[in-house]
């Protein structure tokens, strides 16, 4: 990522400010990609003709040298998550009704399998400026929003545009249960050059307070971090309830980021009429940096979309993260 690949982002900007005017008179989702799933599992899956252990090729339009994003569904009924521990990153949103949905970034490592896999929201995209043309795996989205995701400068991969990386498990009741396979996308793992998020590894800032466990509410959603020393993690728990993935494993990220944004309204509801939060990620505010058992006040700081996010303290000194999985969580600011 240099100054080349940030040029070729802001040349996307026009097409975008382009898209949002064509998204409030679009009807429907475009090019056949499926019928808008808004996080109400509404999207069929072609049946796909392969079976499951079936090779096929990595998708040709998927970017090489760029991290893949999948949706995954966060509802009590779609846990345990397959594929969530080899997430460089994982950010939390809230989405309609005060419930959360994860967005898992990968890098370094793809998984098997991910899922089960949901419907993208409007905020995603500018979460996702940050990154030099992602793949975006997602069931499906709103009709109206679809316009806005097709002409975003990042890599469109459906159900309805690659049937054959999908599949649905037996595991969990539909909408539940679709699966993405990541080596049909993409074939080898971009690497940590492609995380141009702005996070920094190193040792652990000076100063901080001593913690144990910290709790993030949404409306009708938690997650509760504890801290293990003995694993040197923070074992995530979410409503309740320890997180696990399929394999049994705990997920347990080495750095919490509780970053403090704006939530506010979109210009899209739900078919229940419940609108779509927007969680702004540019900008700038404060946040907590939980790593080693202490916490950390911070400011955080994202000038323009193309650009990661900068955390620092007090006194401007950028904040080092712990070499690992980081979560981030958004959370409203009061």
């Amino acid at each position: 990522m240099g100054h080349r690949a940030r040029t070729r982002r802001a040349a996307t900007a026009v097409a975008l400010l382009a898209a949002t005017a064509a998204a409030s008179l679009a009807a429907g989702c475009t090019g056949g990609r499926g019928t808008g799933d808004d996080g109400r599992g509404q999207l069929r899956t072609p049946a796909d003709s392969r079976s499951e252990g079936e090779a096929e090729s990595p998708s040709e339009s998927a970017a090489a040298g760029s991290v893949l994003a999948v949706k995954i569904d966060n509802a009590r009924a779609a846990r345990p998550h397959t594929g969530l521990n080899s997430a460089d990153i994982v950010y939390a949103e809230q989405v309609e009704g005060g419930m959360s949905r994860l967005m898992a970034v990968y890098a370094t490592k793809l998984p098997k399998a991910v899922g089960p896999v949901r419907s993208a929201r409007e905020s995603d995209l500018e979460l996702l400026r940050q990154f030099d043309r992602p793949t975006l795996a997602f069931s499906g989205a709103q009709g109206k929003l679809m316009p806005l995701i097709n002409e975003a400068p990042l890599v469109v991969q459906t159900p309805g545009e690659v049937s054959g990386a999908y599949y649905r498990g037996t595991d969990k009741p539909s909408p539940h249960n679709l699966y993405l396979r990541p080596d049909r996308l993409l074939s080898a793992a971009p690497g940590a050059d492609a995380l141009t998020t702005g996070f920094r590894y190193g040792a652990a800032p000076s100063g901080g307070q001593k913690e144990t466990s910290r709790t993030v509410r949404f409306p009708a959603a938690r997650f509760t971090f504890t801290w293990s020393a003995d694993r040197d993690r923070w074992l995530v728990s979410m409503d309740g309830t320890p997180t696990v993935t399929t394999d049994g494993k705990r997920v347990a990220p080495a750095t919490v980021v509780v970053q403090y944004v704006n939530v506010r309204k979109s210009g899209f509801q739900d078919f229940l009429g419940n609108n779509t939060p927007y969680t702004e990620t540019v900008g700038e505010g404060t946040a907590e940096v939980l790593r080693g058992g202490r916490a950390y006040d911070v400011n955080w700081s994202r000038p323009k979309a193309t650009e990661g996010t900068e955390f620092t303290t007090g006194d401007g000194t950028p904040v080092n993260f712990a070499k690992g999985q980081v979560w981030v969580v958004f959370a409203k600011a009061s």
